[in-house]
């Protein structure tokens, strides 16, 4: 059984920043993909990064430039550290971990963006 755990949403301004952990228990295998996907209000879930277990890392064309995954393996651990960030990031954030053909989601961390 695999779950996942997200911390970091809030309420920031906009140009600010916010930093969102997930943390996986259970059975990890030592190749996965870790991501975060987002959902805004009326929108469909969309990926905004993922990072493979070799650390290689894929943006949505959105969040380039602001937004870095990144993951420590040792602790089953992602990171989404978002940077000027924009009203238009509001959404619900939600981990995903990709392991021998099944996906795993979190809960789901709200982030909210005002301008």
């Amino acid at each position: 059984q695999v779950q996942l755990a997200e911390s970091g949403g809030g309420l920031v301004q906009a140009g600010g920043s916010l930093r969102l952990s997930c943390v996986a228990s259970g059975i990890i295998f030592t190749f996965n993909t870790m991501g975060w996907y987002r959902q805004a209000p009326g929108k469909q879930r969309e990926l905004v990064a993922a990072i493979t277990s070799g650390s290689s890392a894929d943006y949505a064309n959105s969040v380039k430039g602001r937004f870095t995954i990144s993951r420590d393996n040792a602790k089953k651990t992602v990171y989404l550290q978002m940077n000027s960030l924009k009203p238009e990031d509001t959404a619900v954030y939600y981990c995903l971990l990709s392991q021998v053909r099944r996906d795993y989601w979190g809960q789901g961390t709200q982030v909210t963006v005002s301008s």
